[in-house]
């Protein structure tokens, strides 16, 4: 019985060391608050990430230009994904932890047609204004909704002189839906991010925007400046970095930050 008192203590002693050594250590519930052009993406990644790591991730996703304003306003997250500029906004408010952006993905702004149509011709800026001119309808996202691809593709339409006269066969959606409009048959063509397009059944990438048009949409992360879990969240930042979250980005219209 003695040996068996002193194995247990030993048991015992060993336990409240490992537990010293974070062996034990109780996972982290990471909040985040993402663009809703990674909505796919991160859902691909959520469970990969909690496997590896036991961490659990509560994610929110919106309109970034929606999403900044909310952060601005006071609420917090663990980890922020936004464009860019909105996160180097957000660090000069304070409301990201200096130093830690990290650039993630980018993704183009890009056409989609409906699967099995034949691709429209948008090999260059004077073949995408004349195929929005011939088109029967085009949706994008509603640039005063504050959607990035909306807000940059109406600056194009009034960069090449046609917004006018597209106005009465454009179908404005509030978010990311545009795609989805599309392979419906709800519209012939629609604009949206790449990322948007790729997830969708019955949607089909045509391609970026041309030329002098192109523009890749950067989305950054940032620890929240208030995080109550900032290293996990670190790990969580460096895993979507590595090269298993890259792979899965690259399928879902995504190319490295």
């Amino acid at each position: 019985m003695a040996r068996i008192s002193l194995l247990l203590r030993a048991g015992i002693i060993a336990g409240f060391g490992l537990a010293s050594t974070g062996q034990f250590a109780q996972a982290a519930e990471i909040k985040v608050l993402a663009s809703v052009a990674l909505t796919s993406s991160l859902d691909d990644l959520k469970s990969v990430y909690e496997k590896e790591t036991g961490n659990q991730l509560s994610i929110g996703y919106g309109l970034s230009a929606d999403l900044k304003k909310r952060i601005s306003s006071g609420e917090a997250a663990d980890l922020i994904v936004l464009t860019r500029p909105m996160m180097e906004d957000l660090q000069s408010q304070n409301k990201v932890a200096a130093g830690s952006l990290v650039n993630l993905a980018g993704t183009p702004v890009s056409v989609v047609a409906r699967a099995g149509a034949p691709k429209p011709d948008i090999s260059s800026v004077e073949a995408l204004k004349h195929t929005l001119l011939a088109a029967r309808s085009i949706v994008y996202a509603d640039p005063a909704k504050g959607g990035v691809s909306g807000v940059y593709f109406a600056s194009v339409l009034n960069r090449l002189g046609i917004a006018d006269q597209l106005k009465d066969k454009t179908i404005l959606v509030p978010g990311a839906q545009a795609p989805e409009v599309v392979a419906k048959g709800d519209a012939e063509l629609g604009v949206a991010q790449a990322s948007e397009i790729v997830p969708v059944a019955g949607a089909q990438l045509v391609g970026p925007l041309p030329g002098e048009l192109a523009s890749m949409t950067v989305f950054t992360g940032g620890i929240g400046a208030t995080s109550k879990s900032p290293e996990a969240t670190k790990t969580l930042i460096k895993f979507l970095t590595g090269p298993e979250a890259v792979s899965r980005l690259k399928t879902k219209g995504f190319e490295p930050g």
